[in-house]
Formats: C-alpha cells, sequence, structure tokens
C-alpha cells in the first residue's frame, strides 16, 4: 500500500520534532556531497558507522529529507520495536522491523569442541549435549563466548546426532579456534589449559550458546513492495550500534535486497547510496557530525542474472564488497582508538599556516592521513614521528590544556594577565544567566548522566562487538531529557500558578493578570530558562576550559614548561609537513594540485579549526574547495590571537551561532559549481588556486588586446579538440566525465539516466 498524504504529513511532523531535538544536542551536522542522492529512483541508503543508536536514523533522514525532499524508511531490530515508547515513534514513520538472530540467543547445555580443526574443521562434536533437541535447528548460529567484546558465531548447516552437528563456514581466528581446541592459534603443539582436560587428557571442549533461524521473508517483502513504489529504503548493515573505530563486516541483507528488487523488476532502477557517519564524540552534548554520501551504486545486470539463476553467493559477496567500499571511501576508519587519536593530533598539526578548516575538510583530511599512516606506517619516520606525538599529547593531557591553548605562552605577561582576568568576568556573567535555569532543570541533567550510563552498562553487558557502550548514551539523554523536561515544566508552571491563585505571590501580581495568562506564560518562560542555561552554559564552558593554559602562562613554575611545549609543537609541526610533503606524493599523483593544506610558515597558536556558523544556502564550497595558499586579500588578519578569542571564547559566539544546529547545505548539481560563492571571490581561490581571482579584463580595440583575444580563441579551440579525440577514445554516443584527478571516466548507461 502506497504511504498517504496523511502518512507523510505524520512523518514530516515527526521528523520536524525530533530534528529540533537533536540540532540542540549537536553542535553542528553538516551534510556533505548530498547531491549524490537519486531525486526519483528507489534507493537504498546504507549508513555506517552505526555510533549513534537511535540517534543515526534521525540524522540520516532529516539531512536527506531536506536536501533531497526525500522519505525514508528505516529498518528497524524487532527487540527495540518492543520498547513501548521507540516502538510506537517507529511505527508512526513506517520503520520496517527486523528479527535479529543475536538478540534471541540462550545459553545451551554442555560444551562444544572441534576433534579435527585441520583436517575437516566444520565438524562440531559435543559433551553432554542434545544437538537433536528443539533449541537447535538448521540454519542456526552456533555462538562462542565473549572475549575482549568479540563473539564468534556461525551457521548450522546440518545435526547429525546429540552430538555432533556440522556447520555452513568454520570459524575463524585465533580466539575461536583456542576455544574450540584448546591450542594457541594453528601450532600443534599449543597448550592444552589443565582446568579444561578429563582425567584422560582430552579437551573439554567451551561453553556456547545458540540462536534459533530467524525467517526474514516477510521483511524481504516490505522492502520490495516500497522499492516498488520508488521509496527508500534506510539500513545500518553492520547489524547494530557500536562504538568501535573501524567498521564491523557487513550483514548480506543489503546486498539480497538490492538483487532480489532488481530481479522482481529490472526496470525499478534500485541504486544503493552509501552514507557515511562522521562523529566528533558522539556521545557529548554539542558534539559535531558529517554526514558525507558517496556515489550512487548500481546493481550490475550480469550479477542479477547470477542471483535469478540460484548462485546467489557469488553475486551477494561481489555486490558486498562493492558497497563496502563504498562505505570506506566516505568514512574515516581506524584499527583502534589509539591509532584514530594519533591521526587528529596530526591533523592538528599539520596546518602550517594556522588555516581555518570547514568541518568537512577536516573530516575529508582525517581520511587521508589515515591512508598515508596505513600506507608508511612501518617507515621509521613515521615510527619515530608516531612516538613523539604521542609524547606530546601525554603531556597536553598531563597539564591539562589542549592543543590549540599551547601558543598562549608566546605572549607578553601583562597582556596575559588582562586577558585572564577579562574572561574571568565574562565567565561570571554568564554564570548568572545560567544558574536559574542550571538550578530548575538539574534533575534532568543530572537523570540523563545516570540513566544513559545505567543503559550504556546493560548495552556492553548483552553486547559482543561493543568496547564501552558509548553508542546508547546520545539516545538515552535524549530520551530522558524528552520524557523529565515537560514534566518539570508542568510542575514549575502549576506551582506559579497555583501561588498566584494564592496570594498573588505576596501581592506583587495584579489583579488584572489572569490565571490562564500565568500558565501559559509558565509554560514558555521554564523552556526558555532551560534554553539559556544550555546556550549560555556552553560558551561558559569553552571559557572556563581556556582559564587554566592561561593561569598556567603567568605562573613562575610553569610557564618556561608551556613555552618549551611551544618550541616543541613547532618542531613537531615542520617534521609533520616535511614528511607529508615527501610521501603525499607518492600515495597520492595529484598532492601537489589537490592538497587540502597548503604549505608555509607555522602558526601554532591559532591552529585550531573553526566551523561555520550560519548556512550558506546552496554552497557547496565549504565542503569541496581546498584551503588557498595566502589569505584572501580584502579579509583582515589579526596580528596576534590574543586579540581575537578562539572560538565559543566570547561573547559574540552567542549571536553568531544559530538558534540550534546549524547545516550547511550542499548544492543539486554535480558539475559546475560556478554559481555558487562566485561573486565574493573566495570560491575558486580555495580550490587550488593560490590567491584571489581577480575580475575579467574589459575588451578594447586596441592591437594588443585583439591579439590577446584571438590566443583565447585559439585555446579554446584546441581544448575543444582535445576533448573531442578522448570522446571519440571512448566511444562515440558514450558520456564523458572527468573527476577531480583528471582522470576520464566514462559514464554507464544507468548513470546517464540519473544524471
Amino acid at each position: 500500500m502506497a504511504r498517504t498524504w496523511k502518512d507523510n504529513f505524520v512523518y514530516d511532523l515527526f521528523l520536524w520534532t525530533f530534528t529540533i531535538v537533536v540540532d540542540l544536542f549537536f553542535r553542528e551536522i553538516h551534510p556533505r556531497t548530498s547531491y549524490n542522492i537519486p531525486k526519483r529512483q528507489p534507493v537504498i541508503f546504507v549508513a555506517a558507522p552505526h555510533a549513534n543508536q537511535f540517534v543515526d536514523p534521525l540524522i540520516l533522514g532529516g539531512t536527506v529529507r531536506q536536501d533531497a525532499k526525500r522519505r525514508i524508511s528505516f529498518l528497524i531490530a524487532e527487540k527495540s520495536m518492543r520498547r513501548r515508547f521507540v516502538g510506537f515513534m517507529a511505527g508512526l514513520v513506517g520503520s520496517v522491523s527486523v528479527g535479529r538472530a543475536l538478540d534471541l540467543k540462550k545459553p545451551a547445555k554442555g560444551r562444544v569442541y572441534l576433534p579435527d580443526p585441520e583436517g575437516d574443521p566444520t565438524l562440531v562434536k559435543g559433551r553432554d549435549t542434545d544437538f537433536t533437541s528443539e533449541q537447535f535447528m538448521r540454519n542456526g548460529l552456533l555462538v562462542l563466548p565473549s572475549v575482549n567484546n568479540e563473539s564468534a558465531n556461525t551457521e548450522i548447516q546440518e545435526i547429525i546426532g546429540p552430538t555432533e552437528l556440522r556447520l555452513k563456514k568454520p570459524f575463524k581466528g585465533d580466539v575461536a579456534l583456542r576455544q574450540l581446541t584448546g591450542q594457541e592459534g594453528n601450532s600443534p603443539n599449543g597448550h592444552l589449559p589443565s582446568g579444561d582436560t578429563n582425567e584422560k587428557g582430552h579437551y573439554e571442549g567451551t561453553k556456547f550458546s545458540v540462536a534459533p533461524h530467524v525467517d526474514q521473508s516477510k521483511v524481504y517483502e516490505d522492502v520490495f513492495r516500497r522499492l516498488r513504489e520508488g521509496g527508500c529504503i534506510g539500513i545500518f548493515p553492520e547489524g547494530g550500534s557500536h562504538d568501535r573505530t573501524e567498521l564491523l563486516p557487513l550483514k548480506a541483507g543489503v546486498a539480497v535486497m538490492a538483487l532480489g528488487a532488481m530481479a522482481e523488476n529490472p526496470d525499478c532502477g534500485v541504486r544503493i547510496v552509501p552514507c557515511g557517519m562522521n562523529y566528533f564524540h558522539p556521545h557529548k552534548f554539542r558534539s559535531r557530525c558529517v554526514i558525507e554520501f558517496g556515489k550512487p551504486i548500481a546493481v550490475p545486470p550480469e550479477l542479477v542474472e547470477q542471483y535469478k539463476s540460484g548462485n546467489r553467493r557469488e553475486p551477494v559477496q561481489a555486490l558486498l564488497n562493492t558497497v563496502t567500499k563504498g562505505l570506506q571511501s566516505v568514512t574515516t576508519l581506524a584499527p583502534d582508538y589509539d591509532t584514530l587519536m594519533l591521526i587528529q593530533a596530526v591533523r592538528r598539526l599539520y596546518n602550517p599556516k594556522g588555516k581555518s578548516l570547514p568541518l568537512s575538510m577536516v573530516v575529508e583530511l582525517n581520511r587521508r592521513l589515515m591512508k598515508g599512516y596505513e600506507a608508511y606506517k612501518d617507515d621509521p619516520r613515521v615510527v619515530s614521528l608516531r612516538k613523539d606525538v604521542l609524547a606530546y599529547n601525554k603531556q597536553l593531557f598531563h597539564l591539562g590544556i589542549r592543543d590549540h591553548q599551547v601558543g598562549y605562552s608566546k605572549h607578553a605577561w601583562y597582556k596575559v594577565c588582562f586577558l585572564l582576568i577579562w574572561r574571568f568576568f565574562k565567565l561570571c556573567c554568564l554564570s548568572l544567566a545560567v544558574l536559574p535555569g542550571t538550578v530548575l532543570f538539574a534533575p534532568v541533567f543530572v537523570a540523563g548522566k545516570l540513566i544513559s550510563i545505567k543503559k550504556s552498562r546493560e548495552a556492553l553487558a548483552a553486547s559482543t562487538v561493543k568496547i564501552r557502550a558509548r553508542d546508547v548514551i546520545a539516545t538515552w539523554k535524549i530520551l530522558v531529557t524528552l520524557a523529565l523536561t515537560p514534566i518539570l515544566d508542568i510542575i514549575y508552571t502549576s506551582l506559579i500558578t497555583w501561588w498566584v491563585y494564592y496570594n498573588r505571590v505576596g501581592g506583587r501580581v495584579p489583579d488584572w493578570i489572569s490565571l490562564k495568562l500565568v500558565a501559559i506564560t509558565g509554560l514558555i518562560f521554564f523552556p526558555a530558562v532551560c534554553f539559556m542555561a544550555l546556550r549560555f552554559g556552553e560558551v561558559g564552558m569553552d571559557i572556563f576550559k581556556s582559564l587554566r593554559p592561561l593561569a598556567l602562562c603567568i605562573s613562575p613554575s610553569s610557564s618556561n614548561i608551556l613555552y618549551r611545549l611551544g618550541e616543541r609543537r613547532s618542531t613537531l609541526s615542520r617534521r609533520i609537513t616535511d614528511l607529508i610533503n615527501d610521501l603525499g606524493p607518492e600515495l597520492f599523483p595529484d598532492f601537489e594540485s589537490q592538497r587540502i593544506i597548503m604549505d608555509g610558515p607555522a602558526s601554532p597558536e591559532s591552529s585550531r579549526p573553526s566551523t561555520p556558523t550560519q548556512r550558506r544556502d546552496g554552497s557547496e564550497i565549504d565542503d569541496l574547495a581546498f584551503t588557498p595558499a595566502t589569505p584572501p586579500t580584502l579579509q583582515k588578519t589579526p596580528t596576534t590571537p590574543l586579540v581575537q578569542i578562539p572560538r565559543n571564547e566570547s561573547f559574540k559566539n552567542i549571536g553568531s551561532i544559530g538558534l540550534f544546529a546549524s547545516r550547511p547545505g550542499t548544492p543539486d548539481h554535480t558539475r559546475s559549481r560556478s554559481r555558487t560563492s562566485f561573486g565574493s571571490g573566495d570560491a575558486l581561490s580555495g580550490a587550488g588556486f593560490g590567491s584571489r581571482l581577480k575580475g575579467f579584463t574589459k575588451l578594447s580595440s586596441k592591437p594588443k588586446a585583439k591579439a590577446d583575444l584571438d590566443e583565447v580563441s585559439r585555446n579554446l579551440h584546441e581544448a575543444m579538440r582535445e576533448r573531442g579525440k578522448r570522446r571519440k577514445s571512448h566511444g562515440e554516443d558514450e558520456w564523458i566525465e572527468f573527476d577531480r584527478s583528471g582522470a576520464v571516466t566514462p559514464l554507464s548507461e544507468d548513470e546517464k539516466k540519473d544524471r
């Protein structure tokens, strides 16, 4: 059944309401390359990493609705649908419930082991087990105990007897092998734990759990129906939320959905759009998010034919590999948390001119640095630099300051004293504004903190992939706030209304003010006080964090340490810049022409990137342009960072940031960006050109001007002939697309339809 106007109205109302809540939680939500979203074709949005449980679909759905005017039906776990509030809200927006086998796993009786791990790794035997009971079934899951928050599982292919069964695939990994054999790795002489051996010296095996097979046929029917209607499906293919720094193995469901829809109707033209959910501290209040959309992935016809012929495993795996590569191109992935922290530290240090980068370019720079680190991590220079950067980070942590605050030590002590006093005065003023809301709504802040911690512990205990279960914290903070804030608002409004009714607040309220007016005013006033506490408190907290480094600068015992730390930072910045200049061209052939940050003198004291504070309608320059080599000539650059207070440490920030999170827009066109920001002169100055572009020279009738015009005309004709040769080399009727690296890429027929 197609969506009605009532369904669309409810969807938009729900999304509008929760977008306000999400925008309050996040300081900035930055969409990038949303022009990649098809406008009419059925789309499967594949989003990862799933780092923010119920918040991720709200951000993705809101961004797609705003930038592409499309509505998404998300796949949601049946376990979540059983939650009263979450299930009701998910049903309002047409979500599709999906049963997950691991949500239904239960401990089984006995132990299992591998009798022949090398000769027959799929054969599993049990001790004191009964594989013929109702708990075990074909296509069910055999799940091993969790080790370091990771648990191996695989499907059951055949139940041979009460103590013997066969798996579809062998268990992978040394941990699983050690659990099932008692041996370390693949060594035949591995040790046998004495506690798990019987009297004859045989390995007793390991405890295990079993999960039933879940029939997903109804889910696929619902998905195919919505794709037939030209709708959009949203899926998080990792199978659940997590707080890891790398992608989890993708589930095959997304490939089955795409191939099944194309097999049912080859003309439906379904596209898969990878969506990168890039967060900066996703569980923290007023953090930032960049959501990036990759190029739409068309399902190859040959894979569809192979899928229809009955050989489904190979096409599903091939399409899944393509989707994985698409997700990797729009996400910043690290093998572990320490490596991610290293890359972010290097990114802050690798900013020789102290340029302010848009948030989306910060994500892009992180991605490039991660790619370079993975390629050269064994290089002695990289190993040495890693050690020194981590030591620098450790010293910052011990001093309790941030990297962008190191430059305070380069200023005269009397200037630092003045700034310290001035900021302390501002902090006192902000505290007076924050105090009423903090006191009135303290139960919300405290309850949100405590309940989110409790829920994260419960999620960690029930999960096999989470590290600290931070992926559920933001969700529960928002849910608790939504529940308690209206209750407190009603309580305070009722109390003030009763007080007015009882004695007119000691005779201070005139008789002409009605109780209805008091009630309406209270319902508006108290949420406004809470919001004021949040906004002023955000700025005040940033100012508070800046006081310690200023105090250290004027302290006789620590000022010298900060000065040496600044010199150390400058040295690290030069080493990083030199190393990137050496290795960058080897990894990126177009390194010089497409680099994000141009080389230049170090300016460590102003290296913290800022973010746009207002939406720039139709502007993608913030997203894809490169930082100019020199500052634009018309901008006034302060001579010292002491005059210009860093971002969020000034009263000015309150007025410059929008009411809620900023959402810079992206254009609807993929090719020419000349229509955006062209008049300002900044648009192309950042796109690899070294300085601000000047206006076109007026033509005149002088011979020199005519000669110049003839030369321009010849160059244009020569470029057109070259383009014609390239087009012919790729076929007469074939379209040509030039990517950013200058390579020529022919467009497929499906892509021509998209354009």
